[in-house]
């Protein structure tokens, strides 16, 4: 796959979803401090993170990343992709609203422009092309180098790639689903080979399955470790064949879980990068070291067909 301008570095997209929530603004620099010292240049955040929390509205990571670039000097040599859907209904893509979203990240992440912008989600009951219009406006306001879709069909993303052909719009060329050894339904066969004939970097979200593939949650008692643990019921009976494959895979390499299943991920077809957050440094340096991690061709087998 040829390369894409928003991505560089390491094969690794580096998370915001913690920063402002679980990460202080101490934790997220040391974080992010970590990440560029490891030769990562992609950071992922979103307008919406983290206005699940209480007391929170939204736009608080977009806030600690733009602290971070302008105490640190480094915006220029980072990709910087960021999203916007998710704080409220189908109205958010209305030209008007996609234009006023767009000002509203760039101000808090202190910077006038972004390198990724995408459509968070898709609202089946629009038109597409309207979609795809919507954001090549943002597009020629010379504020977005590209644009990405996220929890797109691949029905949807091939209408929307044949919509920009016609409107002669700027298409979606990234895609961000949810995608990891123990979800695969959202990057099915189909969304792959649309990616991969099209050229179009598939950068997924989850890529550690909100913790489970790290291999700590394993019994009932272990889904109190952390307040995503409640996420963790379902998988502790289905995911456990594939932590078994996992246990060996770390036991012949020496890596860790998560290192496994990030080396996995990168070499999927159409994967440019996965993306996963950290809270803390040593946390960056484990997921950085999967960018390196080469398994074997029986080691990739046996763990895509654990699921």
């Amino acid at each position: 796959m040829s390369a894409h301008p928003a991505i560089a570095g390491l094969p690794l997209v580096l998370g915001g979803n913690v920063f402002g929530m679980t990460a202080d603004e101490d934790a997220s620099f040391a974080v992010l401090d970590a990440f560029y010292a490891a030769g990562g240049r992609m950071i992922d955040t979103a307008d919406v993170y983290s206005a699940w929390v209480p007391g929170h509205k939204g736009g608080e990571s977009e806030t600690m990343l733009g602290k971070w670039f302008a105490a640190s000097g480094k915006r220029a040599e980072v990709k910087l992709h960021t999203k916007t859907g998710m704080l409220g209904g189908k109205e958010l893509y209305e030209p008007a609203r996609v234009l006023q979203s767009l000002d509203a990240s760039l101000e808090r992440l202190q910077t006038d422009y972004v390198d990724l912008y995408y459509a968070h989600r898709d609202y089946e009951e629009l038109p597409i092309g309207d979609i795809v219009a919507a954001f090549d406006g943002a597009a020629k306001t010379g504020r977005v180098r590209s644009l990405g879709a996220s929890n797109f069909t691949a029905e949807r993303l091939g209408a929307a790639l044949d919509a920009a052909d016609s409107q002669g719009a700027m298409p979606f060329s990234v895609l961000q689903n949810e995608y990891n050894l123990v979800a695969r339904k959202a990057y099915g066969p189909d969304l792959q080979q649309l990616c991969t004939t099209r050229g179009i970097p598939m950068l997924p979200f989850f890529g550690l399955a909100s913790g489970f593939l790290t291999g700590k949650y394993r019994t009932e008692a272990d889904l109190g470790k952390s307040v995503r643990g409640q996420r963790m019921g379902d998988l502790l009976v289905s995911g456990a064949p594939m932590l078994t494959v996992m246990d060996d895979v770390v036991r012949k390499t020496g890596a860790t879980h998560a290192q496994v299943a990030l080396a996995w991920l990168r070499v999927q077809p159409g994967i440019g990068a996965p993306i996963a957050s950290a809270t803390s440094a040593e946390q960056v340096r484990e997921l950085c070291g999967a960018a390196t991690l080469e398994l074997t061709e029986e080691q990739l087998a046996r763990l895509s067909g654990a699921l």
